[in-house]
Order: C-alpha cells, then structure tokens, then sequence
C-alpha cells in the first residue's frame, strides 16, 4: 500500500512539474507587440517568422500559377505595398516587406506570410477600381504580419514546436531540419485566420491605409463590391474566413467616424485614374 502511495505522489510530482515547466515556457515566451500593444504567446522569434515565410513563398506562388508575367505591373504592386509600410506606424515593425502579384486567374484572394510575404492573385485585382482599394487589401495584409498572427497560430497548434527545432537545427540534422520545414511549410500554404484576426487585421488595415494617405472608403468599396461577387455559387476566397460583408462595413464605417469625427480630410487619394492607367490597362 505505501509503495503504491510512493508511486502516486511520485506521478503527481512529475505531472505538478511539467505544469510548472509549460507556466514557466509560456511566460517567458510572452511579449508586447510594439505596435498593437497585445500581449501575446509566441514561440517564434521575428527572425525565425522571417525564415519561414521565405520557405514558404515559393510554394505559396507555384501553388497559385507563378508570379504575373508583367514586370511593371509587379512594380506597381510591390510600390504601393512599400509605400503603406513606409509611411505608416507599420514602418516601426521589424519585417522586410515584399508585395507579390500571382499569374492566378480563377482564386480571388490576397494573403500574407509570417515575416512580410505578402500575395495577391490577379483575380483580385481585376475586380478592384482604385489605388486606394489595394491600399485596403494590402493594409488587412499588413496586418497579419504585424499583428503576428502566422506565428500565433503556429504556437497554438502541435506543429508549433516544430519551426524553432528546424532552424535551430545544427548541420548535422540537416535532413531532420528539411523535413520539418516542409511541413511547417505546408502549414503555412493553407494557413486560414480566424475571425477575431481578421477583425484585428481590418482595424489595423484601415488605420495603415489612411496614415499612408488612403481615403478609408476604398475599403469599404473593397468589401461591398466583393460582397455581391460570386465564385461557383460562393463568395471569393478572400472572405472564406472573413465575418459577413455587411458586419465589416458597418465596423470599417465606425471606425472611419471615430478616426475623422469631423469628416474625411480632402486630401485623402484613391488615384483610381493612376489605378486605371496602371492595371486596368494591362490586364
């Protein structure tokens, strides 16, 4: 009896201490977002994020046809994404930013990677009529990334411990460290947010848009002209896991009222003629 008495309190001391070890683990993996003020859980250091993205781009763009053969239209696109960045507070985050158009004709979507990789099909961009309406769509891109929510997801889910023993992996465990990067890798293809981050990522799309100089109704132009576009019966991708059309036009419209109590600045752009001459024209 005592000795089965020894081996409970022996199991309950083992379980008392991997607790204790997970507490310590999460604490000490807890930080301040410098630019959304959040405290969050993430396992991944911004230069591992960084990594990852970058193996996970070239699967993101042969998963959707390759890049659009147009270099100017690529330069156009990667220029009005820089732009927002740099004259935006998401100039404070430590992401390398790169804007990506892909070849695909069928999906319309747009997308963002841990670390600044940032996509969006020409599907999408053939339903948009301004500049200020791709500001909108990268800004909610940006906001992915900035808010981390890649890396959040990452930690939260079983695979989330793989990303840091990959690339912390030494030489000698080189096949160990190309298996588990590519199925972190996988992860992160067909990563889909939720929708408390895809609230987060609008709030924090139109507060970017708008410090870069953007009217903020673009974005509500984005969302109620995607709102009535159907693909085989079912909205785009792009809202497959976003809340319903309606409901993010009535938020975008009180934060639009809260940011300009005293009513749109006329100095707000959204260069739809700019826009015309330089997609429009081209596709």
């Amino acid at each position: 009896m005592k000795s089965n008495a020894v081996r409970s309190l022996v199991r309950l001391g083992i379980a008392l201490l991997i607790v204790l070890l997970g507490l310590l683990n999460y604490c000490s993996s807890t930080a301040e977002n410098p630019i959304t003020g959040e405290k969050q859980n993430v396992q991944l250091s911004v230069q591992q994020e960084i990594v990852l993205g970058l193996e996970a781009r070239q699967q993101m763009v042969a998963q959707h046809n390759g890049l659009h053969p147009d270099p100017l239209l690529q330069q156009y696109v990667n220029q009005v994404g820089k732009q927002i960045v740099e004259r935006s507070t998401a100039f404070r985050s430590p992401y390398p930013f790169e804007f990506h158009l892909l070849r695909d004709s069928r999906a319309i979507n747009a997308f963002a990677l841990p670390g600044g990789q940032v996509f969006l099909t020409v599907a999408l961009l053939r339903q948009l009529t301004s500049e200020a309406q791709l500001a909108a769509v990268f800004g909610h891109e940006i906001g992915h990334v900035v808010a981390r929510h890649g890396a959040e997801h990452l930690t939260k889910h079983p695979v989330s411990q793989l990303p840091v023993s990959a690339i912390n992996a030494t030489t000698n465990d080189r096949q160990d460290k190309a298996a588990v990067l590519a199925q972190t890798v996988k992860q992160l293809v067909s990563l889909r947010y939720g929708r408390d981050d895809e609230l987060e990522s609008d709030r924090l799309g139109l507060r970017f848009m708008t410090e870069a100089g953007y009217d903020p109704q673009g974005f509500v132009q984005l969302i109620q002209s995607l709102g009535v576009t159907r693909q085989d019966g079912r909205p785009p991708a792009f809202f497959s896991t976003h809340p319903s059309p309606d409901n993010r036009v009535k938020r975008l419209q009180t934060l639009i009222t809260q940011t300009y109590p005293q009513g749109l600045p006329r100095n707000l752009k959204n260069n739809r003629e700019l826009f015309a001459q330089m997609v429009k024209a081209r596709l």
